[in-house]
């Protein structure tokens, strides 16, 4: 009995994404962090100069296509954990919070490659393509359903 391959739609897309964000909330776990805080330290320790507070808010919420107020939460839950330093309207990572980032990104690449590992670059790169099509149209679709 052969079996095909299955089709890339929302189920297969909404299955790997699922499993993969279960991994990486499992380490998360382990340093005591969310993924909401993850991606807004991301933004935060990878910048070049302070950023400014309403534009990582904007960048967070629309990355996550969560309401600003969650991602407001968010920032001074790192505020409160010493991980980002608040200077009135802009942000900075601190040296925990750069730590916390560098530690996080090491341990998920390594689990990523393991993952990933032996799948061919073509058939990456027609995923790739596929999903930003499909990231595209759903955003077209969410901002005309969002009034």
């Amino acid at each position: 009995m052969t079996t095909s391959a299955p089709i890339a739609d929302g189920r297969t897309i909404g299955l790997a994404h699922y499993a993969s964000r279960a991994v990486l909330e499992t380490v998360l776990r382990r340093y005591g962090a969310t993924f909401q805080q993850l991606v807004a330290l991301r933004l935060v320790a990878v910048a070049d100069a302070p950023v400014e507070r309403g534009a990582l808010v904007a960048q967070v919420a629309d990355a996550l296509k969560s309401g600003p107020e969650d991602i407001r939460e968010v920032v001074a839950e790192l505020i409160a954990r010493g991980l980002v330093a608040d200077d009135a309207s802009h942000l900075t990572a601190t040296e925990s919070g750069r730590d916390l980032q560098e530690r996080t990104a090491a341990e998920t690449a390594a689990i990523s490659a393991r993952i990933y590992a032996g799948i061919p670059a073509e058939d990456l790169a027609a995923a790739g393509r596929v999903l930003a099509v499909v990231t595209e149209r759903a955003d077209a679709e969410l901002a005309a359903l969002t009034p």
